[in-house]
């Protein structure tokens, strides 16, 4: 047999079918599922958290008995997906971001929004230090910062029933490309 890299024709064409049915039951993993699901579409962004899914509902019969066991919100916390989210704002930004971080490792979704909540939040500690010298500037700033992290939260907590992304101009596509990184 001929095995040089570069061939005319490969290698699989002079093999023998693989048999239909092992003769190990236990190791026959074909029998699991009685259908036979498509390959889901190429993605144009690479989005590990999401997974293709049918668009007809009931297409595939046992499709959803098949993926039980997987899903994208599952946590490593055991925290809910909408609350660790909202909690990546409202848990003392910047560390309380920086130590989800640190603890969440199975969710990208609630990843972005603490890197993104570490980002935004660390700038503007940076900005809070230069105005430090008007009362009246840091308040008003204070009470903006406030609205930031309220709707910032909400937007994380109503999004994660469709992993739906809320992006900062600047500092969500830095997040974005932090969790691209890992």
């Amino acid at each position: 047999m001929d095995f040089a890299p570069y061939q005319s024709s490969p290698p699989e064409t002079t093999r023998s079918p693989p048999p239909t049915s092992s003769p190990r039951t236990s190791a026959d993993y074909r029998s699991w599922s009685p259908f036979q699901q498509p390959s889901p579409p190429p993605l144009q962004h690479p989005q590990p958290q999401r997974s293709w899914q049918p668009s007809i509902p009931g297409a595939f019969p046992g499709a959803d008995a098949a993926r039980e066991g997987v899903s994208e919100f599952d946590t490593s916390l055991g925290v809910r997906l909408d609350y660790e989210a909202g909690l990546a704002y409202l848990a003392f930004p910047p560390i309380g971001a920086i130590l989800l971080l640190i603890a969440e490792r199975n969710s990208d979704y609630v990843r972005f929004h603490a890197w993104q909540s570490s980002l935004v939040f660390t700038a503007i500690l940076i900005f809070h230090l230069f105005i430090a010298w008007s009362s009246f500037l840091s308040w008003v700033f204070f009470l903006g910062d406030m609205a930031l992290m309220a709707f910032l939260a909400l937007r994380a907590y109503q999004d994660a029933d469709t992993l739906d992304r809320y992006e900062l101009p600047f500092f969500g596509q830095l997040a974005t490309r932090f969790l691209d990184d890992e």
